[in-house]
């Protein structure tokens, strides 16, 4: 038979033990332990209350204390207001219809209209951070995203085919605008930020579709972009191109002059033409 050990373990072995416990303990730690507030995150969260409370002060009446919404059922003439629900729409859609003054709307209105805007830049992005932080939603546009000066010719046509295919419809084949039914319309192109363009192409706001990234990448936005900001600039040497004043007034040229030119010249068939003889 083996005889039992009768060595004694060393005192510091259990302090040793105790110590390599601690120090796995603390790695432990330190590997699944959320990262210290810095002074960038700490001003993103202060950006964000702020945004908050701008929210509540100027939004929430249509929105909602908490962005999720209002409807309100009207009587006779008076339909109701209603405010769509912001969670996950994104930075991008605060960013448009705030800089371009479509928000806040000064009144019910089948669409909300260009103007003056209401808010400073620094509020802006405030309210937009707050939305953002309620729910994924699409960005605002990097520099590069908006960088339409530097795209090719290529980039250009391309560019260009897909507005002429997807967006003439509504816009006109040079972004002069154009209405639509129910009192709506498209709005005018000329003038417009990219960033606005750029925004909303991705957010679809009123009627206007949703491009979202996996439809549109950035670089085809950007290319959608260089060709509107291209035909806008080039000039119209022998006078007024085509589409340039709008479906409205191309639509009374047609008339006055198509359908003027074919009533006179029917006229002058029945002035002129052989008659038939009576027996």
């Amino acid at each position: 038979m083996r005889k039992l050990s009768t060595r004694r373990r060393h005192p510091m072995a259990l302090l040793a033990l105790l110590a390599l416990a601690l120090l796995l303990t603390g790695a432990a730690y330190a590997t699944v332990a959320p990262e210290p507030a810095t002074a960038e995150s700490a001003s993103s969260v202060s950006e964000v209350e702020a945004g908050r409370q701008l929210f509540v002060v100027g939004c929430a009446s249509c929105h909602g204390l908490n962005a999720q919404g209002v409807t309100t059922r009207g009587t006779g003439d008076n339909p109701g207001n209603y405010g769509p629900s912001l969670i996950g729409v994104g930075a991008a859609a605060v960013g448009f219809q705030m800089e371009t003054g479509r928000m806040p709307m000064a009144q019910t209105a089948p669409q909300a209209v260009k103007k003056h805007v209401e808010y400073s830049q620094d509020e802006i992005n405030q309210i937009a951070a707050y939305v953002a932080s309620l729910a994924p939603g699409p960005s605002r546009p990097s520099d590069e995203d908006l960088d339409w000066q530097n795209v090719d010719k290529e980039g250009i046509s391309e560019g260009g085919e897909f507005f002429r295919t997807n967006c003439t419809a509504c816009h006109n084949s040079v972004g002069a605008g154009g209405a639509l039914p129910s009192g709506r319309f498209a709005p005018t192109l000329k003038g417009v930020d990219p960033i606005h363009i750029y925004e909303a192409m991705l957010t679809g706001p009123q009627q206007m579709p949703v491009f979202s990234d996996d439809v549109l990448t950035p670089e085809d936005k950007r290319n959608v972009i260089a060709y509107v900001k291209t035909v806008q600039q080039q000039g119209n040497a022998g006078g007024i191109g085509g589409g340039g004043l709008g479906p409205v007034v191309d639509g009374m040229f047609v008339w006055l002059i198509g359908m003027g030119g074919l009533t006179a010249f029917a006229i002058w068939i029945g002035m002129h033409g052989t008659r038939s003889k009576k027996r």
